[in-house]
């Protein structure tokens, strides 16, 4: 292995200059502490955004170049103090190192020290969101929404207000601290362990839990009549399902994960970790208070006396109405109409890469919950560990381009750069649907858990799916040099092993037009986090 000190001599690396064309440099602070907080009445100490959860809302436009200062100021020894941190949806084209994942794409940030994100936007545009990929810390607090925002949207003449105000986050929340939870769940007296269930459910940071304060406020989305509104929804939890609705008003969805799509109304969704939709809605009501409702599934709710599922709502407030809930039963009516399909949403003019023909690689994917003591998940056999030194650095600097450079543990595929690529992924569920996010590209849905034939014109296009019991069958294109992962977004899955990387075109990555933008900073976090990291499993050898 090339020792650290004499990486910058041996790599030819693409220092930051990144062109700008029509572009602003929008710049973000995100103070990373510990501090009490009390969303649904608990208080807790939690990892906090600038002392809010859920973190600060990210807003930039297509052509935007964000730059994002991360201190970390975590001190409290329950938690986990480095971080590193994932912005969940976007390309990063030429910027792997400033995807997130620790010990895939980056050496996490140490206590004490800071690290600037710097990520040309390169058009891309829609709702996303970022949280920490160091382990289970996301669970502690660090996680908040990310909007970009498009002047040229196809769907833009469908609504008159898309701001601030109408950011919905969704999210599960826990009275105890990751480290200690993910214990429990691997421990071998827990038989191989049931997922730790949250204690509530939040809207926009705000929920109760059985046996909590009744009058913590519900969060309030506000409205004025005849006035059309996107509003865009974020599933930002680490465990939890939500069927999303507004009480009286359909929901016309025209975006999911970041990718426009053809309007589609339905009464209600379901949202799995991770994803995204927006939706425009009407204000065509009577003036008066209405339930947003978002009832939430885990597998083995019952395991937790408080968490009530079912009492996750917010109010969506006409203007002149009373400040007050409304007077409607919150739990009636919200499960009839039209339920969406993921398979009936159509993305607007995305071929899908090959058409009908078959993709130039097909991976099949079968995962399962191992039957050792700690229920580890493994994929094809295997279980995800994070390498000694991060897979981005070994490409760059270790030469690191076909499959037998790396571990078996690492569970890498090195991708041919243009190849189509088909994934089937299905597996051993045990009651679950799992939401598997790759990072670095959306892919088309070929064919949805929720059933239909396959669909190689216009199929969804998105980066996070819910794989049911049917399987799935996912494309995209090999155009995006990097190591990118593939994860079940369920936190305590992926920290159990849940989870494979896509080497992508390594050796373009090393040299040429695509080369990685490499800055100094980024090579620097390896060195400082060698002194002073509290990772439960990285054992760095530099």
């Amino acid at each position: 292995m090339v020792p650290f000190s004499a990486l910058l001599s041996l790599v030819t690396l693409v220092l930051w200059n990144p062109i700008r064309v029509l572009a602003a440099d929008v710049n973000y602070q995100f103070n990373i502490i510990n501090a009490d907080t009390a969303p649904d009445g608990f208080t807790r100490n939690a990892i906090l955004v600038n002392n809010q959860f859920p973190g600060t809302l990210i807003q930039a436009n297509k052509n935007d170049v964000l730059h994002i200062n991360v201190s970390v100021q975590l001190t409290n020894p329950a938690m986990r103090r480095s971080t590193s941190i994932h912005w969940h949806g976007l390309f990063q084209h030429r910027t792997a190192s400033e995807d997130g994942p620790a010990m895939v794409n980056q050496c996490p940030i140490a206590p004490a020290h800071f690290y600037t994100y710097d990520i040309p936007l390169n058009g891309q545009s829609g709702t996303f969101w970022y949280h920490s990929h160091l382990s289970t810390q996301y669970v502690d607090g660090l996680r908040g929404p990310l909007v970009i925002y498009d002047d040229e949207d196809p769907n833009i003449s469908l609504y008159d207000v898309d701001d601030a105000s109408t950011v919905i986050t969704l999210a599960d929340w826990y009275h105890g601290f990751a480290p200690a939870l993910q214990a429990a769940y691997f421990s071998p007296q827990n038989g191989g362990g049931q997922e730790p269930v949250p204690d509530s459910g939040l809207i926009n940071g705000l929920g109760r839990f059985n046996g909590g304060p009744t009058t913590i406020p519900r969060a309030v989305v506000n409205v004025v009549a005849g006035q059309r509104y996107r509003l865009r929804v974020i599933n930002i939890s680490a465990f939890a399902q939500f069927r999303f609705s507004i009480e009286g008003h359909r929901l016309t969805i025209i975006e999911a994960d970041g990718i426009p799509h053809e309007p589609l109304t339905v009464d209600s969704f379901n949202i799995y970790v991770a994803q995204r939709y927006s939706v425009v809605i009407t204000a065509n009501q009577p003036v008066a208070n209405y339930w947003i409702r978002a009832p939430l599934t885990v597998s083995g709710a019952s395991n937790n006396k408080n968490l009530d599922a079912n009492n996750v709502f917010a109010v969506l407030r006409y203007a002149g109405a009373p400040t007050a809930e409304p007077t409607t039963d919150p739990n009636g009516g919200g499960g009839g109409g039209v339920l969406l399909q993921e398979q009936n949403l159509h993305a607007i003019n995305l071929p899908v890469p090959g058409g009908s023909a078959p993709a130039d690689r097909t991976i099949d994917l079968s995962f399962t919950k191992s039957t050792d003591a700690q229920g580890a998940w493994t994929i094809n056999g295997i279980k995800y560990i994070p390498p000694d030194l991060p897979t981005l650095l070994n490409i760059i600097a270790n030469n690191f381009t076909v499959e037998s450079d790396f571990t078996t543990s690492e569970h890498t595929f090195v991708l041919n750069r243009n190849d189509v690529i088909e994934l089937d992924i299905h597996g051993s569920l045990n009651g679950i649907t799992h939401p598997f996010h790759l990072h670095g590209h959306a892919f088309h849905v070929i064919q949805s858990s929720d059933g239909g034939a396959p669909n190689f014109v216009n199929p969804p296009v998105r980066d996070v799916i819910g794989v049911g019991g049917s399987g799935v069958r996912i494309r995209f294109q090999a155009d995006n040099p990097g190591p990118w992962f593939l994860h079940c977004h369920i936190d305590w899955h992926l920290e159990a092993g849940l989870a494979v990387v896509f080497a992508e075109a390594p050796q373009d990555q090393r040299t040429g037009p695509d080369a990685e933008i490499i800055k100094p900073t980024w090579l620097d976090l390896c060195p400082v986090c060698i002194l002073h990291y509290d990772l439960n499993r990285v054992r760095l050898r530099l």
